[in-house]
């Protein structure tokens, strides 16, 4: 165009327009923390306005992720520690302290517990019925009414697909974690189970 020698068609067939820079909306609202209890991640994304054009400014990140600490009432029950012992132990066992002139407290209807076995310690394979926790092996767990809590739970007794963890109450150091799968109410385990304590 300074020179002068321009074609006729220069503006249409030539001209290039002006950059473009990418334009992005207003971050969304951060996620739920991904762990229900404990360490965990968040993340938010954005949306891109204007993508960029004729080499125009790319657009930034369009998610951001960042490190969450959650700690809800499940925490708590998530932290207890549930007491076993094989139902051969005693079904329905009884307080050996109770004294016949003390209130008998009303029978409450027990409850099982199907927990998927998760990990299991060494030393539980001393123990017959100890070994027969074995990791991805379904078991079902009673909870009687003389185990229960003024709550009528008994206490470790799961949470829906969150590991927690158990402890054998007559094999020494044979302890492990475990997913609770599903419960019934007013029922009794098959024989070969085992019973909260």
């Amino acid at each position: 165009m300074r020179t002068g020698d321009c074609c006729d068609d220069y503006h249409t067939a030539c001209h290039i327009s002006a950059a473009v820079d990418c334009e992005v909306g207003q971050w969304g609202p951060w996620s739920p923390c991904s762990s229900v209890c404990g360490a965990g991640t968040t993340e938010r994304s954005r949306q891109v306005a204007t993508p960029p054009r004729n080499g125009g400014t790319p657009c930034p990140d369009l998610k951001q992720r960042r490190g969450c600490f959650a700690h809800t009432e499940t925490c708590s029950a998530a932290k207890e520690v549930a007491k076993i012992l094989p139902d051969s132990f005693k079904r329905n066992f009884k307080d050996p302290w109770r004294r016949p002139h003390m209130l008998i407290k009303e029978e409450k209807k027990s409850y099982c517990v199907y927990m998927r076995v998760k990990q299991v310690s060494v030393a539980c394979k001393v123990k017959l019925w100890s070994a027969q926790l074995v990791r991805e092996r379904s078991v079902c767990v009673e909870c009687q009414s003389d185990a229960m809590a003024t709550d009528n739970h008994c206490r470790g007794d799961g949470l829906k697909d969150i590991r927690t963890f158990w402890a054998a109450a007559s094999a020494p150091g044979c302890s492990g974690s475990w997913v609770r799968e599903s419960s019934t109410e007013n029922c009794r385990c098959p024989p070969y189970s085992v019973l909260f304590v």
